[in-house]
């Protein structure tokens, strides 16, 4: 455990807690249509936040029977018991969300307790330390119920914990602030993609001719072909003769944004290659009905070949600008289709190439292309940057953390804007 610096205490966190609970340990009836009840599970949890999108709805009934204990609330902090075991987030929605299983709910006395400190406290490495410590399990480490109550804590003064939170906060705020620009930003790019390919709605449409097709109505002077004709599908690339080689497992994958977050460093080439450009789409049930796909933008160079899980299919553009096709493996129709064209038995269904070749589209001039490319690019540009520097302050909110929850760095005497909120 980690040693108390003079002036603080060390104390049970559920003695500084005005409510703590678990979840309910039985999984929630969801439906399959969004509603205002959202479901958030272990996966949902990571390094301080909570992703209230990628999340399962249930009805108003079910809600309330799965929070009768306790309704979660903007500010309360959540901590995974079990797959993966250790991860923090902290709750900065008012949506109506209530805890999967495997999953611990608490909620501060702010007499006591800043809830910023507890979360940066969580992240840590003593009570990291302390919850590893605590995990047991032949196959799943979990931690079990009885072993919360033992979790401690230690605490400075409640100003000094609201100076500590209001820096390492700042960093957290950008983040979000980052975020919520991608997603606005990756929305933008779909929309657009709907608009102009889907509803034909691209500039100058007003004063398009349509003619017949086998796909209906479309503007004159596009062509009906099949995706295999815009798409090179599992392009050749040769296997990269590094000692230091890029490789990408599935669960980098996000399931509702273009970001790839993480990789691993192999020394062998093994699974799929790839290369800036190339849009990464999961070809494996559950991952392909959950929308995991990912557009490459990370590499150094546009040169270095990286690999990935077996259970990627890479989409390489021919004719189009690698934007379009990342938008297209995105779209409900393309979806739609691959979805009903998976093969094999049941629970490791897996889409094959026939569905490429089997699938038509409307395909636009090279000139409406090249303005679809000179809205968009910038677009994915920015969505880039943005993680990059989101990255960025992760880094240098993790390098602060310790030094300022151990209380190594003493900011009792700093001059610290506190925010109001905090103090309530």
């Amino acid at each position: 455990m980690g040693e108390c610096p003079i002036g603080w205490k060390r104390v049970p966190i559920i003695d500084l807690c005005a409510k703590h609970t678990d979840c309910v340990n039985r999984t929630a009836p969801i439906v399959d249509y969004e509603t205002p009840y959202k479901m958030i599970r272990t996966s949902n949890i990571k390094n301080g936040f909570i992703d209230c999108e990628n999340v399962r709805y249930v009805t108003e009934e079910i809600f309330k029977k799965w929070t009768r204990r306790l309704i979660p609330k903007m500010g309360d902090i959540i901590l995974t018991r079990e797959a993966p075991l250790g991860d923090v987030g902290k709750i900065r929605t008012e949506d109506s969300i209530f805890l999967g299983q495997r999953l611990y709910h608490f909620r501060v006395n702010p007499n006591y307790l800043n809830e910023d400190f507890l979360l940066y406290s969580l992240l840590a490495d003593d009570l990291q330390g302390q919850i590893q410590g605590f995990g047991s399990g032949a196959t799943v480490e979990h931690m079990r119920l009885a072993d919360i109550p033992n979790l401690t804590i230690n605490i400075p003064p409640i100003k000094v914990q609201n100076k500590i939170a209001t820096i390492l906060s700042a960093y957290d705020d950008l983040i979000e602030n980052n975020t919520r620009r991608i997603k606005i930003l990756e929305e933008m790019a779909q929309n657009l993609y709907r608009e102009w390919f889907v509803k034909f709605r691209f500039p100058g449409h007003e004063h398009a001719r349509f003619v017949d097709s086998p796909l209906g109505q479309i503007p004159e002077g596009w062509e009906v072909k099949s995706m295999l004709d815009i798409v090179e599908v599992r392009p050749r690339i040769p296997v990269p003769k590094s000692e230091e080689i890029i490789f990408v497992p599935m669960g980098s994958l996000a399931e509702n944004s273009m970001l790839i977050e993480g990789f691993e460093i192999r020394d062998k080439p093994s699974g799929a290659r790839f290369q800036n450009g190339d849009t990464l789409f999961a070809r494996i049930t559950p991952c392909l009905e959950n929308g995991k796909t990912g557009f490459v933008q990370f590499l150094p160079t546009d040169d270095t070949i990286a690999c990935g899980s077996t259970e990627f299919i890479v989409l390489r553009s021919k004719t189009a600008c690698p934007e379009y096709v990342y938008l297209m493996s995105r779209s409900d129709t393309f979806r739609d289709h691959a979805i009903k064209s998976m093969t094999g038995a049941t629970g490791r269904q897996r889409v094959t190439e026939k569905c490429f070749e089997q699938y038509t589209l409307a395909q636009p001039p090279e000139s409406v292309l090249k303005q679809f490319q000179d809205i968009v690019q910038p677009q994915f540009n920015l969505i880039y940057s943005l993680n990059r520097e989101n990255q960025n302050l992760r880094t240098t909110r993790d390098l602060l953390l310790p030094k300022l929850i151990s209380g190594e760095v003493d900011v009792s005497d700093l001059n610290i804007r506190i925010p109001e909120a905090a103090m309530t």
